[in-house]
């Protein structure tokens, strides 16, 4: 069984990422490494507990620990505070305290959403992360953001409150459907864009084993976009600055999903979208090939992501960029590429001027 190990450095909120095929059943040896609570509450969802919850539990219970199942519906559009307050009251219910802890199994919302109730309840108790599709593996498990959606935007009741450990087993890919496993691609892909290329150039070569998610190629990939990850949290952690670059995409695609009522695309469908709307504003502005940006694009479609914006105003998405958390005293702040391996922060005075002609020659894009 090989196992990787890497370290996310917080000095006294560090804390360890194990990655590996499957190794769901060493899950308690992570846990009594860290001197996790003995009490836990596993937080998933009901396709993901059918897969991998019954395992899961017995296996801690085995070990001597004590848990309580708390299943909440599936999907971005639950990620609200009417299930966020179900798990607080399954925690008071069950009398836990603040010498527990909560373990989220699934992909982002339930990280998200289990990491904000860890954060909040009691004033804030330990959580683990065990990701169980590569979008989660790859971005939303490691570096401690964690939130609700509201109705006007993503993401924008949340805290930075960093996990105890993060437990990655690939081999529970095995059960991912095509749509989703290609949504975490495109965060994989990012790493490349925004910070190595020869990783982006690794990514092009090795695309047709990652569809095969052969397990020695999803660990590779999967270990290098958390090392890339963490070596960037542990300098900015809080986002105040360098952090903002794992944005790439996301200011656009977050719009497309918000106009969509996260219903329509998967979130690493959506960042695609935004990464090759960000690609062509840098293109505009000189920081970008036009052979980069059709680099990007083309790998996007290798994995079948969408490359297109859904047909929505442009004063439309305006409004929805502007209630985004990356708007900074009425500027929008966009990452944007610096070719393939770089990019940088640019505040944005005039939307409309820097989305306008690129949303217009988009196939299919939207109007004006």
């Amino acid at each position: 069984m090989q196992l990787e190990h890497l370290t996310v450095g917080l000095d006294e909120r560090s804390y360890s990422i194990w990655i590996g095929h499957g190794i769901l059943p060493c899950l308690p040896d992570a846990l009594r490494e860290v001197a996790f609570p003995r009490r836990v509450a596993v937080v998933s969802n009901p396709r993901v507990m059918g897969l991998f919850g019954e395992e899961l539990i017995g296996n801690l219970r085995d070990a001597g620990y004590g848990v309580q199942p708390i299943t909440v519906p599936d999907g971005e559009q639950y990620k609200n505070w009417q299930v966020l307050q179900g798990i607080y009251t399954t925690l008071i219910e069950q009398e836990f305290d603040r010498h527990c802890g909560l373990i989220a199994l699934g992909g982002g919302v339930i990280g998200d959403m289990t990491g904000f109730a860890a954060a909040t309840f009691l004033r804030g108790v330990p959580f683990v992360q065990v990701p169980t599709t590569l979008l989660a593996q790859v971005d939303s498990s490691v570096g401690g953001k964690t939130a609700i959606n509201h109705e006007l935007g993503k993401n924008l009741i949340g805290a930075f409150y960093q996990p105890r450990h993060v437990h990655v087993d690939v081999a529970t890919l095995r059960n991912l459907d095509d749509r989703d496993f290609a949504a975490g691609m495109a965060e994989i892909i990012k790493y490349g864009v925004i910070r190595d290329r020869d990783f982006f150039q690794w990514l092009r070569q090795h695309r047709e084993a990652l569809r095969r998610r052969d397990p020695q190629a999803l660990i590779a990939a999967v270990k290098r976009s958390c090392q890339i990850k963490a070596n960037i949290v542990e300098i900015d952690e809080t986002e105040k600055g360098q952090r903002a670059i794992l944005n790439f995409g996301h200011t656009f695609g977050h719009a497309v999903e918000t106009l969509t009522g996260y219903r329509q695309y998967r979130h690493g469908e959506a960042v695609a979208i935004g990464m090759v709307v960000a690609a062509a504003v840098a293109h505009r502005l000189s920081l970008c090939s036009a052979e980069d940006a059709a680099a990007l694009k083309a790998l996007l479609e290798a994995f079948d992501l969408p490359v297109t914006p859904p047909d929505f105003p442009l004063q439309s998405y305006l409004q929805a960029m502007r209630r985004d958390k990356k708007m900074h005293e009425g500027r929008l702040r966009l990452v944007l590429n610096r070719g393939i391996g770089d990019c940088e922060l640019r505040d944005v005075f005039d939307p409309a001027d820097v989305f306008g002609p690129v949303l217009a020659t988009a196939p299919g894009g939207p109007s004006m």
